[in-house]
C-alpha cells in the first residue's frame, strides 16, 4: 500500500516538474542557431516550443525539399518526371510540334509543347523523384516551405503558359502535317504501283 501510494505520489511530481519547467521556460525567447552548429537540435530544450514566426524563421539546409518549380522554357515535355511520381501529382499533356521549336539552356532540342503541366503539392511527398530523372534539370526543389492558401485547389500549380487557342491551333497544325505525310505516302505508293504494272 506504501509503495503504491510513493509511486503515485512520485508520477505526479513528474508530471508536475514538466508543467513548471516549460511554465517558466515559456518566459525567454528562442534564440534562431545556424543549422550546422553543434547544438542545433537541443535548441527545442532552451526558451520556448515555437519561435516567432515570421519575425523568426528557421534557417533551411542547402539540401531541403520544399515546394516544386519547374523551368517551362527547358522543358522537352519528356513525361519521366510524371512516370516517376509515386504518388502521380504532376499531369502532362503534350502536342507534337511541326517541327523543331528551339532549345533548351543544356542543347537538348525541344520537339512538344507543354499544354499542361501541372504539379499538385497537395499530393506532393517530397520525395524529390521527378528532380532525379529530369534530363534537363527544369524541375527543381525550391527552398520556400510556406505556401498558405485557402482553398485545396490553390495548392495545384500550373506551368504551361499555353493559352486554349494555341494549344488548338498546334493540334490542327500537327494533325494537318500528319495528313500531308500520309496524302504524299498513299501518292508514292500508288506511282510505285503503276510504274511495275
Amino acid at each position: 500500500m506504501v509503495n503504491k501510494t510513493y509511486n503515485a505520489l512520485a508520477t505526479a511530481w513528474k508530471g508536475l516538474a514538466l508543467t513548471l519547467r516549460h511554465l517558466f521556460g515559456s518566459t525567454k525567447k528562442r534564440e534562431v542557431a545556424p543549422i550546422k552548429s553543434a547544438n542545433y537540435f537541443k535548441e527545442l530544450e532552451k526558451g520556448t516550443n515555437t519561435i516567432q514566426y515570421p519575425k523568426q524563421e528557421i534557417p533551411i539546409p542547402e539540401v531541403g525539399r520544399y515546394q516544386l518549380d519547374v523551368e517551362i522554357d527547358d522543358c522537352i515535355v519528356c513525361d519521366l518526371c510524371a512516370k516517376a511520381c509515386p504518388v502521380d501529382c504532376i499531369r502532362i499533356e503534350s502536342i507534337k510540334a511541326t517541327e523543331a521549336i528551339g532549345q533548351t539552356s543544356d542543347g537538348s532540342t525541344k520537339r512538344l509543347y507543354a499544354a499542361q503541366f501541372d504539379i499538385d503539392m497537395a499530393k506532393c511527398m517530397y520525395c524529390g523523384l521527378c528532380t532525379v530523372v529530369c534530363p534537363t534539370e527544369c524541375i527543381t526543389m525550391t527552398n520556400q516551405y510556406d505556401r498558405t492558401v485557402r482553398h485545396l485547389d490553390e495548392l495545384t500549380y500550373k506551368f504551361s503558359v499555353m493559352t486554349p487557342d494555341e494549344i488548338d491551333e498546334k493540334k490542327v497544325a500537327f494533325e494537318k502535317q500528319q495528313a500531308e505525310k500520309l496524302a504524299a505516302k498513299q501518292a508514292a505508293l500508288q506511282a510505285k504501283q503503276g510504274g511495275a504494272s
